[in-house]
């Protein structure tokens, strides 16, 4: 019988060629569009991904492939797990990530529900990542896309599952960065068909099958904030009178003026601040407890260490900290320590335990997964657009991860995402942390 895929379908190029390849692997593909945006959404009515456009192009490529199409209501959980917390942040001084949050809650989350009503075994997106599935079976050192009966196998028992989440292949559309904070029961459950492909090769698969998206546009700002503006949104949902309004300092502790709300402010912020400086002033710091803003000068936005908290660490975390970053192996070595195939193709096998049997570290309770239990070398991504920098990473309690940096960094913004990779291979992350106030209240 052919393996049941719901396949989140956007009304895009990329899930509409996604579609089709899965159809062309063997699998039984059923498309759904969820309907998120509330009726006071300004952009409803625009050719969003979260607008009735996207409805359209969606139904009409699912008809062209010949695969059934679902529209699901999900507007009240949008508002409630994307549109609330964007907003919240924005409120608690922080600059939120609505992508990644999308992902681990609804698309990957409540979809679930829709998919196990209609039978299927995965779900299936058009992200530009890669997601490995490793079955170990006894002396079996692992294999790679084999579905596994056992869901409440242990981590080193076998017949245990898990899923390594990798870097796609075309670096200027890569997406493993907003799936970071997949648990193993989402991750071994996703397809991500595309990871391997070019969005050149994508767009031309789409003219060879006539699809009217083929030259649709790649949406470059959050769906429900039109014009990337988010501050006209935030007026427009949470109104003028919740705004936190306070007072502007510099660094040195002197005042400078007054602003209209915090939630208008944003670490690395130029424009909008008072002027009258003989040099360039940017925002350096939010303090949501006096509603402060903090102004200096650009050389007041380098860090060097900071925090995460909320971390997810995925299996081949411990692997990576314990058997690599303190030896002195070459790359291939180091890839087939880890168990992980590496980006050309070659590698050991995987291993059976996806953590070394000794030093794996304590167990997180709270997700079923285990933290790396030292310091390990990785690279870092502070933000999505970022290229990702060297740093030592070192796990704490409570979920929480300090991270020092070998090169200080610009902006490093509390409420982003920083995410950790061995090479290619996605270790964990977490969500940045304010530190200390600059200027004592």
């Amino acid at each position: 019988m052919k393996q049941r895929v719901l396949l989140g379908m956007s009304g895009g190029v990329d899930s509409s060629v996604a579609g089709y390849l899965l159809r062309e692997q063997g699998y039984e593909v059923i498309g759904v569009t969820m309907k998120v945006w509330p009726q006071d959404c300004i952009s409803r009515a625009e050719d969003k991904c979260c607008g009735p456009q996207a409805i359209a192009d969606a139904r009409s490529v699912a008809h062209s492939l010949g695969i059934r199409h679902y529209v699901v209501d999900e507007a009240a959980q949008f508002e409630r797990l994307v549109i609330d917390y964007f907003s919240s942040e924005y409120q608690a001084g922080r600059t939120p990530n609505p992508c990644v949050m999308c992902n681990e809650k609804l698309k990957f989350g409540n979809l679930w529900s829709k998919a196990a009503a209609l039978d299927c075994d995965y779900i299936a997106t058009g992200h530009y990542a890669v997601i490995e599935h490793v079955v170990a079976e006894g002396s079996d050192p692992g294999r790679v896309d084999l579905r596994v009966s056992s869901e409440s196998a242990g981590v080193s028992e076998p017949g245990y599952s898990y899923a390594i989440l990798r870097k796609g292949v075309d670096p200027r559309k890569d997406q493993s960065y907003f799936l970071f904070s997949l648990r193993q029961p989402q991750l071994r459950r996703a397809l991500t068909p595309l990871g391997r492909m070019t969005k050149l090769q994508i767009r031309e698969i789409a003219h060879s099958l006539g699809l009217k998206v083929a030259n649709k546009i790649d949406s470059q700002e959050i769906c429900f904030v039109p014009g990337n503006d988010y501050k006209t949104f935030l007026r427009s949902h949470l109104g003028e009178s919740e705004f936190h309004r306070g007072e502007i300092y510099d660094v040195a502790g002197n005042f400078v003026g007054e602003h209209h709300g915090i939630e208008l402010f944003t670490i690395g912020q130029r424009k909008g601040l008072p002027g009258g400086f003989s040099r360039p002033r940017y925002v350096v710091d939010l303090d949501p407890a006096t509603n402060r803003v903090i102004v200096g000068d650009a050389d007041d936005l380098i860090c060097a260490e900071f925090e995460i908290d909320r971390v997810n660490w995925h299996p081949v975390a411990g692997k990576a900290c314990t058997a690599c970053s303190a030896s002195s192996l070459d790359e291939g070595q180091r890839t087939e320590v880890r168990g992980v195939p590496s980006q050309n193709g070659e590698s050991g096998k995987p291993s059976p335990n996806p953590l070394p049997l000794e030093g794996r570290g304590e167990q997180t309770r709270v997700h079923s997964e285990r933290r790396p239990r030292s310091s390990f070398e990785a690279t870092v991504k502070i933000r999505y657009n970022h290229p990702g920098t060297p740093a030592s990473v070192t796990p704490l309690e409570n979920n929480r991860a300090r991270i020092h940096l070998h090169e200080p960094q610009r902006a490093v913004t509390p409420g982003q995402a920083a995410v950790i990779y061995d090479r290619d291979t996605v270790l964990g992350g977490g969500w940045i942390c304010r530190q200390e106030a600059l200027v004592p209240a």
